[in-house]
């Protein structure tokens, strides 16, 4: 039977209830934490916001460390109930030892591995899960595996998601009879949006469901377009596109120079993109845990100005650059509540820990969002008929020393 221990507790304490006093009397947050002796830890003068169980000791082992505490969550030696966003508040005042090691084979992957073998095997970890385990949390009209764009913040995903599909109609200035590339088409939104407008479609993934999954659509709907198993860096389009799309996909491409360089060879001069993503202010900053139970391979997060950069350096204009950043903290808010809500069907095809890495994962993106962790932006940029400057390696050190002045 539990025992609740007052803030003030004068006794002497075990090393886990001490851990936790220090983590916590500070944050000021009403919670309850339960330890594996059965002690019973509450902070705060209010009801409790969220209750922390813990089956085992081990989770204390590496002190208040943030991964280590994810892992025993996904494992199941700790249960959360309550409100997920405060709990996360707490994430700041954790240590994150096991960056190092994901640091390393992270930069081994960047510059020792092919990126587009480093590519099929992170986009096979995260994607290949079957269809119904995304569809029961994403929108159900395009399926969309980005941000919505929220015109009130209580509107359904549904809406989000078909004023994105609007934007991006727009932005790219689209007519029947013009050809576009989707560049990561995941559930082919773009495909379900455009084709039926008239606009021909060409999917580009290297996931194996997506590939089947648009395949289908197309099929069986008789749209205009066709989907292609190749990595967007390795395509040759046997005459240029009018457009192209990118929605999320841009954290699985962290080489900018070399993205750039191919969207000016795809786009027709005078041709435009529409570009979306998650985005963090330093390039490659990551959790440890993302990058071990969420994403593999060099994901990274957007770094825009670096974006920006190498766009205007490829024979690019940047026409538009919108902050969306609410926009993408709604739409993990409703991905985690759906999420939740498919508990039982998604613990039974793939296991309670896969629904635990993933329940962390999609409140602590709309953790992120909401607290400026994390931002999320388009970017609209045209093909010019130049270049662009192009600078090589040698040219680049010298600007960046020139900038040191």
């Amino acid at each position: 039977m539990s025992t609740t221990v007052a803030a003030n507790r004068a006794e002497p304490e075990s090393q886990a209830a001490a851990l936790v006093r220090r983590l916590l009397e500070p944050a000021g947050v009403p919670c309850e934490v339960v330890l594996p002796s059965g002690q019973s830890l509450r902070f705060g003068s209010t009801p409790p916001n969220f209750r922390v169980t813990f089956h085992s000791d081990r989770a204390f082992r590496a002190g208040l460390d943030e991964f280590a505490l994810a892992q025993a969550y996904v494992e199941g030696q700790i249960d959360i109930e309550g409100d997920m966003l405060s709990l996360l508040d707490l994430r700041g005042r954790l240590t994150d030892r096991g960056k190092l090691l994901q640091a390393v084979r992270f930069l081994y992957q960047l510059f020792l591995s092919p990126p587009t073998q480093v590519n099929r095997r992170a986009i096979g970890a995260h994607y290949n899960y079957g269809d119904d385990l995304f569809l029961c949390f994403m929108d159900t009209n395009y399926h969309l595996y980005s941000h919505g764009i929220f015109r009130a913040d209580d509107e359904s995903l549904e809406q989000a998601s078909e004023h994105k599909c609007e934007q991006m109609w727009q932005a790219l200035q689209l007519r029947p009879g013009m050809r576009i590339l989707d560049i990561g088409a995941g559930w082919g939104a773009a495909t379900s949006y455009c084709a039926p407008r008239g606009v021909h479609v060409t999917s580009l993934t290297i996931a194996e469901d997506s590939y089947r999954f648009i395949g289908n659509l197309l099929r069986e709907k008789q749209l205009p377009g066709e989907v292609l198993l190749q990595d967007f860096l390795e395509h040759r389009p046997a005459e240029p596109y009018d457009a192209i799309v990118i929605f999320g996909v841009i954290e699985h491409i962290p080489n900018y120079r070399r993205f750039c360089s191919q969207v000016w060879e795809c786009l027709t001069p005078g041709g435009l993109i529409y570009l979306d993503g998650s985005a963090s202010k330093e390039k490659y900053h990551m959790g440890s845990f993302a990058r071990h139970y969420i994403w593999q391979g060099t994901h990274t997060f957007c770094c825009l100005q670096d974006l920006i950069g190498e766009l205007l350096y490829h024979g690019m204009d940047v026409l538009e650059v919108r902050s969306e950043t609410h926009d993408y903290e709604l739409t993990m808010l409703n991905w985690a509540r759906r999420f939740e809500a498919h508990r039982e069907q998604i613990v039974s095809g793939w296991g309670e820990q896969h629904y635990r890495a993933w329940h962390l994962y999609l409140w602590g993106g709309c953790h992120g969002f909401r607290n400026d962790i994390l931002q999320a932006y388009h970017v609209v940029a045209r093909r010019r008929a130049d270049r662009g400057p192009r600078p090589g390696l040698l040219k680049r050190c010298k600007n960046f020393v020139l900038g040191l002045a």
